[in-house]
């Protein structure tokens, strides 16, 4: 068994720059919440006349509205293939600044392929992680879904999940996978009552609580030590160049 030594409580250790070095405290949080409703922008990866996954993005719409959210739906038609165009095409503006504008987020993709959809992916693909020095997903919430027109499946909603940590977002635990989608809706295009319909409840539910929860902390909860070193080397180099 190899011997661990006890740092005593207060002494860095030797490889940690005390100058960017900061221990989170309770104090640090936010005793004030934002007084507007949560805004939260929806996405969905289909341009079928009858998407199921509109669908159930726009019933999860209601569903947040009655439970005092402000809600943006982002319709993909026309919207480029990644590096097709550039950052002043019209819909890739939209998306952006939908994407500024949202605390919380839900996304929804059929499987097809046993994966999501080129459509919902490039949607994400033009977000990149930063605009100057504002990253436009960092810290924000997020719930994932998935329909699928056979079985239950949860491909399309794990591969969301891993997509949604690379954009340093928040990825609620809870998730809903709707199977044989096109059983799941009326003739007027609304989500009949069932499990299904339920567990969308529970999700949108949970993405509130916890859109509530950190929107006014999220600068707080993605501070990091290694960007506070690197950001503190960038300024050294500045401060200490010869010449401008």
């Amino acid at each position: 068994m190899t011997d661990i030594k006890i740092v005593d409580s207060g002494v860095l250790p030797e490889n940690v720059q005390s100058e960017s070095f900061v221990a989170p405290e309770f104090a640090q949080f936010s005793t004030t919440s934002s007084a507007h409703k949560p805004r939260i922008l929806l996405l969905y990866g289909s341009l079928r006349e009858r998407s199921f996954s509109r669908l159930v993005v726009e019933e999860s719409a209601r569903i947040l509205q009655a439970m005092g959210a402000e809600t943006r739906i982002f319709n993909p038609q026309g919207l480029p293939l990644p590096d097709g165009d550039d950052a002043s095409n019209p819909k890739v503006a939209e998306l952006r600044e939908l994407m500024m504008w949202s605390e919380g987020q839900v996304w929804c993709s059929p499987e097809r392929h046993g994966s999501m959809t080129g459509i919902l992916k490039s949607q994400i693909d033009w977000v990149p992680l930063s605009v100057g020095a504002v990253r436009p997903t960092q810290g924000k919430t997020l719930a994932v879904m998935q329909v699928s027109g056979g079985s239950q499946s949860f491909n399309a909603v794990n591969q969301m999940r891993v997509l949604g940590r690379w954009m340093r977002m928040l990825t609620i635990p809870n998730q809903s996978s709707v199977a044989k989608a096109f059983m799941e809706f009326d003739d007027d295009n609304r989500m009949k009552p069932s499990s299904y319909y339920n567990r969308i409840v529970d999700v949108l539910e949970e993405l509130m609580k916890f859109t509530l929860l950190t929107r006014d902390n999220k600068d707080y909860l993605v501070d990091r030590y290694s960007e506070r070193v690197e950001s503190a080397e960038q300024l050294s180099q500045r401060v200490n160049q010869r010449s401008i």
